[in-house]
């Protein structure tokens, strides 16, 4: 039997489509493998958001190619993002690579793989805005009793440092229907948590529907039986509606907490990034989802460095995250992409200014977590079990307040034994700067 290894790099709108193409694969009878010797056929779906994305992209090509030599490998096909806006360069400069597929071309994985298994080469590339794909069968890769749902594709805001609308077209919706589909086959395969995701979940419906649906979707979702939570990712600010912010307050299943990526607060560099929003706007918003939901968890992320940045301008990002606490923050050091407008912009910033100016945010922000943390003592949360930490003797857990893979962890320890998947509540007696130690109640 063909055995297929995939490799899925980047963001979790990757993971989903890396998941789609291996439920497309099974279904046709290829057998899935994690053993690089043992695979017939690697598919590397890559990213190429960032620099340092692209480079991981390109070393996984390189390095999944030896196996050409020492496994069984009979064919190596490229995926995803880099695929799409480096193609002909995948095929001058990488002569291991047997096949190539677009961003909008996953459905296409089975017949790559028959051709490049015939010995001949394939490329597919179709239109970069056709309507967003909707997969009911996929396989469900993250290992956990989560699951990432895609509600939207591609991307119309064309910030001015981002290749994304490049790569992955307009903004396009899946229907609602498909949805809640696609959502009933990840609770009926055991999944309890569903990660809403896509560049922009807020503007989810405006191009179906004529308007945001983002509330609807998370009334319908909310109506499957089993399914415990539902987390939102990737929300604009300037997209944030009070409707989806009583939809948040009130549906007893969505979590609590927002993903809310601002990049900076100051106007000046907000507009240079082509941002739709500013900084009292972001204030304003802030303030009125902690008003209308106490325990909120905001989320953002941060770019630092970013061409004609001021000293004065990084000091004031500082003092705003001081003021604002955020209780999870991400920072990314500016990279030049060729393609957006950033990249011909004057005053680029060192290497080393930009991991300094991401050194002390990530500092400030290490107190200020700190800080939310040790509030945290004495209270009681409901966390899911995730795994077994032998060494420690302590199950590692996330609370509404953690999401997969980026946020901390509730750690318990417990003499009676606990199953993954479980929901319990626990009662929190330590912390540290990312993470709560807690007990069972």
């Amino acid at each position: 039997m063909i055995q297929i290894l995939f490799v899925s790099l980047g963001c979790d709108k990757n993971l989903v489509d890396s998941e789609v193409m291996l439920g497309l694969l099974e279904e046709k009878g290829y057998a899935i493998t994690n053993e690089e010797k043992q695979a017939d056929v690697v598919v590397i779906n890559t990213c190429c958001f960032i620099h340092d994305a692209k480079e991981e992209s390109i070393e996984n090509i390189i390095e999944m190619g030896k196996l050409k030599e020492t496994g069984k490998l009979k064919a190596l096909i490229v995926t995803g993002c880099l695929a799409q806006r480096y193609k002909e360069q995948i095929w001058e400069e990488l002569p291991e690579v047997d096949a190539i597929l677009g961003t909008t071309s996953t459905e296409s994985i089975v017949e790559a793989v028959e051709e490049v298994l015939a010995g001949k080469q394939y490329e597919q590339f179709d239109d970069i805005d056709r309507p967003a794909p909707s997969h009911e069968t996929r396989v469900i890769t993250s290992g956990t009793y989560m699951g990432y749902l895609k509600i939207a594709e591609g991307c119309d805001k064309h910030c001015t440092y981002c290749i994304i609308p490049k790569v992955r077209g307009s903004y396009r919706s899946i229907p609602m229907n498909d949805l809640v589909h696609q959502a009933r086959y990840l609770v009926n395969n055991g999944i309890t948590e569903i990660c809403l995701v896509a560049q922009e979940t807020t503007l989810y419906g405006v191009d179906l529907y004529g308007a945001k649906k983002l509330p609807e979707l998370l009334r319908r979702l909310s109506m499957i039986e089993d399914l415990e939570w539902i987390r939102i990712l990737y929300c604009y600010p300037e997209e944030i509606t009070e409707e989806l912010i009583m939809e948040i307050r009130d549906n007893p299943k969505v979590c609590h907490y927002i993903d809310m990526p601002i990049q900076h607060c100051e106007d000046t560099i907000l507009k240079r990034m082509g941002r739709k929003t500013t900084k009292e706007e972001i204030k304003k918003t802030i303030a009125f989802i902690r008003k209308e939901i106490p325990d909120i968890v905001l989320r953002t992320s941060l770019i630092t460095g970013f061409p004609g940045e001021t000293q004065q301008e990084h000091e004031a990002m500082l003092a705003f995250i001081d003021e604002t606490e955020f209780n999870r923050l991400g920072v990314f050091t500016y990279s030049l992409e060729e393609d957006t407008p950033a990249a011909g912009f004057d005053h680029q910033h060192s290497e080393e200014t930009k991991q300094l100016w991401r050194d002390e945010i990530m500092a400030l922000q290490q107190e200020v977590s700190y800080d939310l943390n040790a509030a945290m003592v004495g209270k009681t949360l409901r966390v899911i079990v995730e795994g077994y930490l032998y060494k420690e003797h302590m199950y590692m857990c996330r609370s509404y307040m953690d999401a997969p893979g980026i946020d901390g962890c509730v750690f318990v320890a417990s003499e009676e034994e606990l199953l993954s998947g479980d929901f319990l509540d626990v009662r929190i007696t330590e912390f540290n700067e990312y993470d709560l130690i807690g007990e069972k109640v």
